[in-house]
């Protein structure tokens, strides 16, 4: 979770590439377990590279990595594929509980990562968005935001993990995706509608500003 590089780009390394190993290895004979654990070195490798690079994380990011590592160990201890394709849902669950727990606090979350997408870079909208924070309106809209995926991620991972422990390991492994990637849809939508309303706040804050100059 990371605003490095496009959207695109990320579902492709962390979701693409982990299930292509995993097909991939499994279908020279590597046992499921083994072909899982080694499907996660990836998304893993891709944490740590961010980590070493920009030398900081903010709260989102620790719990991701921190749950990935734990949960790898965990994994490799147990020898369970099915706590291998947990892992990844329980993870998902608790990054939403910690944006949730952030909506209710001064600093949402999800506040960081949506500003480069409400004021694009212009110098007007982010002279806006200092304009506008604090306010209770504007504040509201983003908090709401932070709610939305918070809850998305939380009940995602909830029939994720359902599924991981009911269900084939060979279904789950590609119905997981499915489940992960149609669930982020909708949080994208969802979501976006409410930051519409920031965005348009930002936009008419930044009209006014340039008509009173």
């Amino acid at each position: 979770m990371t605003n490095n590089g496009s959207p695109l780009k990320s579902l492709v390394i962390e979701i693409a590439v982990p299930i292509g190993v995993y097909y991939g290895l499994h279908a020279l004979g590597v046992s499921v377990f083994l072909s899982l654990a080694l499907s996660g070195v990836v998304p893993l490798a891709r944490t740590l590279q961010q980590l070493a690079k920009h030398r900081t994380l903010n709260g989102l990011a620790l719990v991701v990595l921190v749950t990935n590592v734990v949960g790898m160990l965990l994994t490799f201890v147990s020898g369970d594929a099915r706590m291998m394709i947990a892992k990844d849902s329980i993870g998902s669950g608790i990054t939403g509980l910690v944006i949730l727990v952030s909506a209710f606090t001064a600093a949402p979350i999800m506040t960081k990562a949506m500003r480069p997408f409400l004021t694009r870079g212009k110098a007007e909208n982010e002279a806006a968005w200092e304009r506008l924070s604090g306010t209770a309106r504007f504040d509201s809209i983003l908090r709401h935001t932070s709610v939305i995926w918070g809850i998305g991620f939380v009940l995602e991972s909830a029939a994720r993990v359902v599924g991981a422990f009911t269900l084939p390991v060979e279904t789950m492994v590609w119905l997981s995706t499915v489940i992960f990637v149609s669930a982020f849809a909708l949080m994208m939508v969802a979501g976006g509608k409410v930051a519409e309303q920031a965005g348009k706040l930002i936009a008419a804050d930044a009209q006014r500003e340039l008509v009173a100059a």
